[in-house]
């Protein structure tokens, strides 16, 4: 990662943590460990207008992993979908930014996502509908390697397959939440069994985002793309890192005092 996106990347993180801490809710850790990923996405691969979030032109990112949202609100923020004043009102009375995204009052969110699983479903409905119109947008979904143990994602996987939606490219944020239950998970073989095109990675790498978002050939009909980024649940920030309380925890003063001096 180039020092300038290592930096901006830092102040997404503090920011996340500020909105969790003043908004009393939302997922730091889950955020944390997606944000690089989405930062790459929207600063290089995606086509979208932030003044006109419905263009038809528009290239698609459905956040299927809707508890990590806050990773999504500061980037739109960056690019003009949002203000700053909407951040400062996460979670409270009045503010349009929730614990989940939702495309009803959120310019830029493509999907209302929460409830696992269904954030590809959707995406392979529309990458589908896309290629009946012979539009040519692409369609981005990012998922969980927690949420990859719905049924439904491998429903929608083997349909993207055997429709050869390759206009579709699924990010599987690998940071490891499955593996406390399913700790012979094989994301790699799962995906390449069901007829993806698969790329494996650290998804906190610059050169290996850019090497895996490059490779994405997008075409209208073929083999559709995964790319696993294996990455850190509460990345850089060694007092949320890993699995456990942090999941879904507000931090004291304390708290915020250690993950602001390690995002220094």
């Amino acid at each position: 990662m180039t020092k300038q996106n290592e930096i901006l990347n830092k102040d997404f993180r503090r920011r996340i943590a500020k909105m969790c801490f003043e908004g009393k809710d939302g997922h730091i850790p889950s955020a944390f460990s997606i944000i690089d990923i989405v930062v790459t996405l929207y600063q290089k691969y995606l086509k979208f207008d932030a003044k006109k979030p419905q263009w038809p032109e528009r290239d698609y990112f459905i956040l299927s992993k809707g508890h990590g949202c806050l990773a999504l609100y500061v980037v739109l923020a960056r690019h003009g979908f949002i203000t700053e004043n909407d951040l400062n009102s996460f979670c409270r009375s009045g503010g349009i930014l929730g614990e989940h995204p939702d495309l009803t009052k959120v310019p830029g969110v493509e999907a209302n996502t929460g409830s696992l699983g269904h954030g590809l479903s959707m995406a392979v409905g529309l990458a589908l509908g896309l290629r009946i119109r012979q539009f040519k947008n692409k369609i981005y979904v990012l998922v969980g390697d927690g949420e990859c143990q719905e049924g439904t994602v491998w429903e929608a996987a083997n349909i993207a397959n055997n429709r050869e939606l390759g206009n579709l490219c699924v990010v599987v944020d690998w940071n490891g939440s499955a593996a406390q239950l399913m700790p012979k998970e094989n994301l790699d073989a799962k995906w390449k069994a069901f007829g993806w095109k698969t790329t494996v990675i650290n998804g906190h790498v610059q050169k290996e985002l850019d090497q895996a978002m490059r490779d994405v050939q997008f075409l209208s009909t073929g083999q559709p793309h995964v790319i696993l980024a294996k990455t850190v649940k509460g990345y850089g920030v060694p007092l949320l890192e890993g699995h456990g309380t942090w999941h879904h925890r507000i931090p004291t003063q304390e708290e915020m005092r250690v993950i602001m001096e390690a995002l220094a």
